[in-house]
């Protein structure tokens, strides 16, 4: 499992570095897109780091985090939830 979680690590970090390149240079809506791949990869990280299996197959940020052991408030749920859509 270390090498899973390395995985979604590694890209995760890359698509920030993506993410911060494209709000640079006013490229919002694929910025916002690379921001959401980033939450999800290392969301997808803490999953296999708690549940030593691997994550499942969604894009859905809110049913990542319900499978970790992380105390969100509504409101950050409220945010998750219109990131994925």
């Amino acid at each position: 499992m270390p090498e899973i979680v390395a995985y979604w690590e590694t890209t995760a970090h890359r698509d920030i570095e993506t993410a911060e390149s494209l709000f640079a240079s006013k490229r919002f809506p694929e910025a916002l897109f690379f921001g959401h791949l980033c939450l999800e990869k290392i969301l997808k990280a803490l999953v296999v780091l708690e549940t030593k299996d691997t994550a499942p197959y969604t894009h859905e940020l809110v049913k990542l985090v319900k499978l970790t052991t992380i105390a969100f408030s509504q409101e950050e749920l409220d945010y998750l939830d219109t990131a994925s859509e």
